[in-house]
Formats: structure tokens, C-alpha cells, sequence
């Protein structure tokens, strides 16, 4: 009798799963609307199969696990694949891939040794797949992938996307504009027009377009889309061509599904053939002999991830020979000779609790999320930014939805929007504030900015964010976020200014500090001093005035008195200012309290005005003259802002981020994703003794280059 009841509790999981996974189904392919994450929606699947295999006399022909998709939509004209458009199996980590390499190396046809086998590994695409038909080289139709046996004819939307040949090939040249190397397939040569081609690839936006393309959208008061995969799906399946038209939607084609007019005996080998007749193939592809080096390649490559500009949620590791391939079969909806290596997910959707709002070093009032604890990326999130209130009101985000939360690479987890259909009727509304939930002040919303303020500068939690805020500005190492809650509650920082008059047995008095760490930052306050004038105003926490700006007004009026005596029509007359910023700066200058601050900083010694500027022809005598540099990491013996000073003092630039007019990378211990960016931009990299020895060289060489000739 138990057993007859268990089992009947499995036939109604069962059933559960099978029904929440063919509304999730419906929801991702059909309306290219997903109301939940991958990881989510995976571990649905997982269950339902692991239930299946536990009790198989229960699996059903209709049932999820032994399809590939879900059927495609009504209002397209269906389209039957000339092959199966399979799904892949996928894993999270190595053993995962070595577990998979195992299984197959059993089914290998006889004669084939595990150690022969090559790998093509490729980049895991978070777009929409689409199949496109050739019939004698001219593009004649694109289907979406549907169920996988059948999909939807979307071929006038297709057309509108300009990285598609229309006609094949396209020219004797690769994506990089060299010559097509000479190949060598049995039966085929680059000028040979296949009569039938088949091809199957993943249609995209990139980042940078996607953030673009939201920013029209908002300014022209349309849709704003949560992610690019929905934003390229929601194009692609419109009605009116047009849509899709103004959309900057790309492609990466990856397999050849039917082929007529050509052997192709390797996934490398039709990678490269698809580029030749000129399809975009991702640059991201490597061919390996190993499946160490696979997993090595898969493990280094997640780290790039950052550095894309397209959404990829993995790898793809395929066999690189298609007639092992074959040979391995399929497994339900799985081929057995490919595996998706999927990285940790950066979106979820969980249950928005609570709003608390932060205030920050300027009085900003902040609402954050208080969620119901979910993972993304291997981080337990508990809060999440929700940007401001006017955000809140246009994303229409009530206490109580079910939200979805991206969190991409380290930075702080945001609320993307609400997922409006599971609402319940429950939900509340989020309110802007009223008053400062620290020190109860009223809080004002200042006419034509988005942002609430507590305009009250002795709030203890300005006070925390402030100092804080200076120390990493003016580099004072060893002065964190726990430092500036401790200092504050103990009353030794009422401002910045009391940074420089700081008791030594006051410090020793407090938890954590013994004489060592106490004379360490005593000795990095007084370093701090020394600062040049940009990091001093940049430290201050004027609205508006960051490492640019900062750097503008320190160039133009060389000393904070003469900034502090400007008006508003001459700050804003310098090119880049803008009226906004530079009414908060005078405002900012117009508080007793802050310019009893500023008294402080310069009773304590603190630099308050740029060095005399030298001529510009000896500045373009100065070893570094016209070489940017960006650092990363921990030097060996200068701080962060010593290096920047440093490589301003010999001529050279520093930037915040690595980018192609990058002339070098500066290294030191523990460097971060700047180095990877380096690597994939092929910018050099140097470390602190190179840049000495750097400096050195050069110096040597213009004093050569100014001696009288024949000496």
C-alpha cells in the first residue's frame, strides 16, 4: 500500500514538471518571453529526467524529455528541417566533461582510440538559432529552430540582417580581409557554388548596439528590453519586417546541416569552409588535440567572458570528426558527440521582499531590493540595485513581484524588471522617501534631477561614505568600509578634514589596531598629503566631479582657492563642463561646513595646487610624452596613485580602462580582467622595473638624439 502511494506521488511530480516545463517552453521559444533563468528552468528538466530514468514504465511519447523544443508558434508558415536541429547536454564544470568523454569513448566505432580524437570548441551563443536555406548560392529562405523537426519560416526578417550573404560565396576573402587560404577538401574548391546548402547559426545583438539601441528606445518613450537574447528573438519573430530592420541584429553561422557539392569530413574543416563562402563565423573557435587542453581552454576562456560583445552563457565542445559524430548517435534529444560547458548564470528570477534605501557620500538616497536569497554566477544575492525611483516607476516594480536580477561578472546585482504574469495582486507599490532613514532629516528632490537627497552633511552615514570615498581617492591604504563605520561611530572623523589630526593613542584605543597597522596609516595619511590636486577634488565628493572633471578643473584654475572663488559662468565656460556640474560645484563651495574642510586640508599641509606647468616643448622632451598606460594589480613599491603620478611626471597619460589606443599595461601582483582585456587587444604588458627601465631607455635616447652631430 506504501509503495502503491509513493508511487502515485511520483506519477503527480511527474505530471507537475511536465506542465511547468511545457509553460516555460512556451514562454522561452514560442514567445520569446522566458518568465524564469536557464538555471531554473535546468534544474526543472534534471528532475523531471531523473524521476524518468528512476521509473521509465512512466515516460510518455508527449513528455519534454523526449522532444527538443517546444512547436512553433501560429501565424508563420511551418517549415519541416531537412535534419534534426538538436539541443545539447551541458555541464558546469570538468569532471562534468571528463564524465562525458568517458560515456563516449566506450561507443566509439571499432578502430577509433580515445587519444586520436580532436576537438572544435566554440563559443555558446545566448541568442536565437535560425537555419538558412541556399539553393545554387542565393539565400532563399531562414526558419527559427521551432521544436527542432519543424520551425518557422521568418525568411523576410531574416533577409534584413546585413552579415547574412545573400549570395555565396561572397568573395575570396575571410572576416579579417586576407586572401582565402588554399583548400584542401577532397570535393571542393572555393569557386565550386554548392546547388543545396543548409546552414545553421545564432542570431544576435551585439552589447554595445543593445545598449544603444535601449537608449533610443527609452529617449523615444518605446519598449526598453531586458536582455539582447529577448530584445534579437522579439525582433526576429515580427510580422512587419520593418521591426527588425532598425534592429542591430548579427549572426554567427556554426554548422553545416545539408550540403550538396561538398565533403566535409571536420567540424574545423566546415568552420572554415563557411567562412570562404563568406558566413560570420566566430572568431572565439580553436581546434585542440586534447581533452585537457579542452578543458583548460573552456576554464581560461570563462574569464573572458567580460570582454565579449555578445551575451555567451558557455562553450560548445564537439568532436571534430563529423563521421565520429554520426557514429556516437543521439540520446533523446542529446547528440552524444557534443557538450555544452555553460558558465555560471548571471540572471535569475526570485521574490523582491523589501526596499531599504541607502544614502551615500552626497545624500543620495538609494532604493535597493531585499530579496529572497538566490544564486547567480556561484553568489548567494540576498539585495540587488534598483538605479533610483524614477526606475522604479518605469519599470513598474512592486514590493512582492517576482523579479529577474542580472548580476554580470563582479559588479552589484540589479533588478531588471518584474515578471508581470505571476503577479498575484499581493504586490505593493514602492514609494519614493520622505525623510533620511539615518538621521530622519526631510528628504528633498531638487527640481529637474531624478534623485532624492538628505541634505543634512553631519548624517553619519554621508560621514562613513565620505571618508571612505577620500581614502581610496587620495590612496591612504589599509582604510575601508569597516575602518570608516568604526572611525565615524567613535567620533575621531566628523569629516575628511579630521583625517590629518588623528591621535595615535586614539587609533591604538580601538579594536583591531595594534601599534603597527596604527602607524602604517598614519604613515599612509601623511603620504596622502603629497596627492596632486585632480585626486584632492575628486576626493572632496562634489556632485558631478569625478577622475575627468576633476581632472578639467584642476588643469584650468591650478588651485582649489582660485576653483573655490569661480562662478558658475566660468567654471562652465571650460570645454567639457557642463551647467549642471557646475552649479554643484559652486553651490558645493557656498557651505561654511565645507569650507571649514578645505581649511583643515590646508592647515594640515595637503596639496591644494598644481606644480607650475613646464613649456610644452620640454613637456614633449619627457620620455613617456604621448604613451598611455593603464594599471592593474599591486605594485611592488608605489601605491596606485605614486604610479599615476609618477607616469605623468616623465610625459605619459594613465586611463581608467584598457582599450585599443592602450600603449601599455601596467602589472603588478594580483592583476584583475585589465590584463585579459591586454591579452585579447594585444596590448604589451609591462611590470614596475620595466616601466623604470622604460623611462631610463628612452631618456638616454632623446639626449642622443639632441647631441651635434659626429659625436
Amino acid at each position: 500500500m506504501n509503495d502503491g502511494r509513493r508511487l502515485a506521488d511520483v506519477e503527480t511530480r511527474i505530471a507537475e514538471l511536465r506542465e511547468q516545463i511545457r509553460y516555460h517552453n512556451y514562454r522561452y521559444h514560442v514567445l520569446a518571453d522566458p518568465v524564469v533563468s536557464d538555471a531554473a528552468y535546468d534544474q526543472l528538466m534534471r528532475e523531471l529526467q531523473a524521476l524518468e530514468a528512476a521509473h521509465p514504465e512512466l515516460i510518455a511519447p508527449d513528455s519534454p524529455t523526449q522532444r527538443v523544443g517546444a512547436p512553433p508558434a501560429e501565424g508563420f508558415v511551418k517549415v519541416r528541417h531537412p535534419a534534426p536541429i538538436l539541443s545539447l547536454a551541458s555541464t558546469q564544470d570538468a569532471d562534468g566533461v571528463r564524465e562525458w568523454f568517458t560515456r563516449i569513448s566506450k561507443l566509439l566505432p571499432e578502430g577509433v582510440s580515445p587519444d586520436d580524437l580532436a576537438f572544435a570548441v566554440e563559443p555558446k551563443i545566448d541568442g536565437l538559432t535560425v537555419v538558412l536555406h541556399y539553393e545554387n548560392g542565393l539565400f532563399v529562405q531562414g526558419v527559427t529552430r521551432g521544436d527542432g523537426e519543424v520551425g518557422e519560416d521568418i525568411t523576410p526578417n531574416i533577409r534584413t540582417i546585413k552579415s547574412i550573404p545573400l549570395r555565396i560565396p561572397v568573395s575570396g576573402r575571410l572576416d579579417d580581409g586576407k586572401a582565402t587560404p588554399s583548400l584542401s577538401f577532397p570535393t571542393f574548391h572555393p569557386s565550386t557554388i554548392p546547388s543545396r546548402l543548409v546552414v545553421r547559426g545564432e542570431a544576435f545583438i551585439p552589447l554595445d548596439k543593445f545598449d544603444e539601441m535601449n537608449r533610443r528606445q527609452a529617449k523615444a518613450g518605446e519598449k526598453v528590453f531586458a536582455n539582447p537574447r529577448n530584445a534579437a528573438a522579439g525582433s526576429l519573430r515580427q510580422l512587419d519586417p520593418s521591426i527588425p530592420a532598425g534592429r542591430p541584429l548579427h549572426i554567427y553561422v556554426y554548422q553545416v546541416v545539408a550540403a550538396e557539392g561538398a565533403t566535409l569530413l571536420t567540424q574545423w574543416e566546415a568552420l572554415t569552409y563557411l567562412r570562404a563562402l563568406g558566413f560570420p563565423v566566430a572568431k572565439d573557435v580553436v581546434r585542440l588535440e586534447s581533452l585537457e587542453a579542452v578543458i583548460d581552454y573552456c576554464q581560461d576562456w570563462m574569464t573572458l567572458r567580460e570582454a565579449l560583445n555578445y551575451e555567451a552563457d558557455g562553450a560548445v565542445i564537439k568532436i571534430d570528426d563529423l563521421a565520429i559524430q554520426t557514429a556516437l548517435g543521439v540520446v533523446g534529444k542529446d547528440p552524444r558527440g557534443a557538450l555544452a560547458f555553460k558558465f555560471p548564470a548571471r540572471e535569475a528570477t526570485t521574490r523582491l521582499l523589501d526596499v531599504d534605501v541607502q544614502v551615500g557620500r552626497v545624500g543620495t538616497l538609494t532604493p535597493r531590493a531585499v530579496l529572497e536569497p538566490v544564486e547567480i554566477g556561484g553568489v548567494v544575492v540576498r539585495h540587488a540595485s534598483l538605479h533610483n525611483f524614477d526606475d522604479v516607476t518605469r519599470k513598474d516594480v512592486h514590493i512582492g513581484d517576482t523579479v529577474i536580477v542580472k548580476r554580470a561578472g563582479d559588479v552589484i546585482p540589479y533588478v531588471v524588471g518584474p515578471v508581470e504574469d505571476l503577479r498575484t495582486g499581493d504586490e505593493r507599490r514602492i514609494e519614493p522617501p520622505t525623510h533620511c532613514p539615518v538621521c530622519g532629516e526631510l528628504a528633498v528632490h531638487p527640481e529637474g534631477e531624478v534623485a532624492y537627497y538628505c541634505v543634512n552633511v553631519a548624517c553619519p552615514a554621508q560621514v562613513k561614505a565620505r571618508a571612505e570615498y577620500w581614502a581610496a581617492w587620495m590612496d591612504i591604504e589599509g582604510f575601508g568600509e569597516k575602518a570608516a563605520e568604526l572611525f565615524v561611530e567613535r567620533g575621531l572623523l566628523r569629516d575628511v578634514g579630521d583625517f590629518y589630526t588623528l591621535d595615535r593613542e586614539a587609533i591604538l584605543a580601538l579594536e583591531g589596531y595594534a601599534e603597527k597597522s596604527t602607524d602604517n596609516l598614519l604613515a599612509a595619511i601623511e603620504s596622502s598629503k603629497t596627492r596632486p590636486l585632480s585626486r584632492v577634488l575628486a576626493g572632496l565628493g562634489i556632485r558631478g566631479v569625478g577622475e575627468t572633471v576633476a581632472q578639467l578643473l584642476a588643469g584650468h584654475f591650478r588651485s582649489l582657492d582660485a576653483l573655490a572663488d569661480a562662478s558658475v559662468e566660468e567654471i562652465e565656460a571650460i570645454p567639457g563642463m557642463g551647467p549642471l556640474t557646475a552649479a554643484a560645484i559652486v553651490e558645493w563651495f557656498s557651505h561654511a561646513p565645507n569650507r571649514a574642510v578645505v581649511d583643515k586640508l590646508r592647515r594640515a599641509g595637503v596639496r591644494l595646487a598644481e606644480e607650475a606647468e613646464p613649456p610644452a616643448e620640454e613637456r614633449e622632451k619627457k620620455p613617456l610624452a604621448g604613451k598611455t598606460f593603464v594599471i592593474t594589480g599591486t605594485l611592488p613599491s608605489l601605491s596606485r596613485g605614486e604610479a599615476k603620478a609618477f607616469i605623468e611626471r616623465h610625459g605619459g597619460k594613465v586611463t581608467g580602462s584598457v582599450s585599443r589606443k592602450t600603449d601599455y599595461l601596467l602589472v603588478g601582483e594580483s592583476p584583475g580582467s585589465k590584463l585579459r582585456k591586454a591579452q585579447q587587444l594585444g596590448v604589451p604588458a609591462i611590470d614596475e622595473l620595466a616601466l623604470l627601465a622604460m623611462i631610463e631607455r628612452e631618456g638616454k635616447e632623446q639626449e642622443q638624439a639632441q647631441l651635434p652631430l659626429g659625436l
